[in-house]
């Protein structure tokens, strides 16, 4: 008989922008049955699921070319001018539940496009954020995701640097630093989401508290990923679980304590059902 105690971690869970998104798409939902959304509303495949099954439908950037009158649903990541304009030429109704984080850094970035400044993005390649970045600067800015990717040498003396809103504020850091010791003048500017970046030390606490951490995260989530290793880090008995049915029973021991945390596109139900599961053991 196994008397495991399960806690959830009252920090994880969604960050304010995926509500928002998440709010707005059900009001709409529950008015007219279905609704068009840009890309994933959230990258955590559960979630989709369960919104797909309320009448939300997906699309990408090629099912929106030939979409004429109807609304669509810009997600918490944004997107780049481009989109905009496509909307107006097909009488699109954009319900823009951009994240305001996000809308904040487009701003920057665009003023110092607007500027001439020379612009690097530390952010993962092709993610929905980077790309409505991206877009602000005519594609003309260069992202990198790791340090690595920069030939230091040849890089212009001024630079101006940002970074993708769920980027490791350490790493980004650190990045900054390697660019000042070779010489070059950086303009930096630290656009890191600070309710993504306080869930690292958050989690690192909660980590420690318990025998066994169950991160509960989709695939996809930059932020799961990044999140995951900072629990592994501190507690080496994590495990990841996309959904309830990936958790095994002889992960855990008798009387032992289980911590349940996610990232910030995991939703509090799942990690309710991942809890449920562990106790059904």
């Amino acid at each position: 008989m196994m008397n495991l105690k399960v806690y959830i971690d009252q920090h994880s869970g969604f960050c304010f922008g995926v509500v928002y998104a998440i709010e707005m798409a059900e009001e709409i939902l529950d008015e007219q049955g279905y609704l068009y959304c840009l890309g994933d509303i959230v990258h955590n495949d559960e979630e989709v699921n369960r919104l797909t099954k309320k009448g939300l439908r997906i699309i990408d950037h090629d099912n929106l070319k030939n979409l004429q009158n109807e609304k669509v649903l810009i997600r918490a990541h944004g997107e780049p001018p481009s989109t905009y304009e496509l909307a107006i030429n097909n009488n699109l109704t954009l319900i823009d539940a951009s994240c305001p984080v996000v809308l904040k850094l487009q701003n920057r970035i665009k003023n110092s496009f607007d500027k001439d400044e020379t612009i690097y993005i530390y952010g993962k390649h092709g993610h929905a954020e980077v790309i409505g970045l991206l877009g602000q600067t005519n594609n003309k800015a260069v992202v990198f995701q790791d340090i690595s990717e920069l030939d230091l040498p040849s890089l212009p003396k001024n630079i101006t640097l940002y970074s993708q809103t769920t980027k490791s504020t350490d790493k980004f850091y650190e990045i900054n630093n390697i660019l000042k010791e070779n010489g070059i003048t950086v303009n930096t500017n630290d656009t890191i989401c600070r309710q993504v970046s306080n869930r690292d030390k958050e989690l690192r606490d909660f980590a420690d508290k318990f025998d066994k951490i169950v991160f509960v995260s989709g695939t996809k989530s930059s932020n799961g990923k990044v999140l995951y290793n900072v629990c592994k880090e501190r507690n080496p008995n994590t495990y990841f679980v996309s959904n309830p049915d990936q958790v095994m029973k002889e992960w855990f021991n008798p009387e032992e304590t289980v911590g349940i945390c996610g990232a910030t596109s995991t939703p509090m139900w799942l990690m309710e059902e991942v809890k449920h599961k562990i106790h059904s053991f």
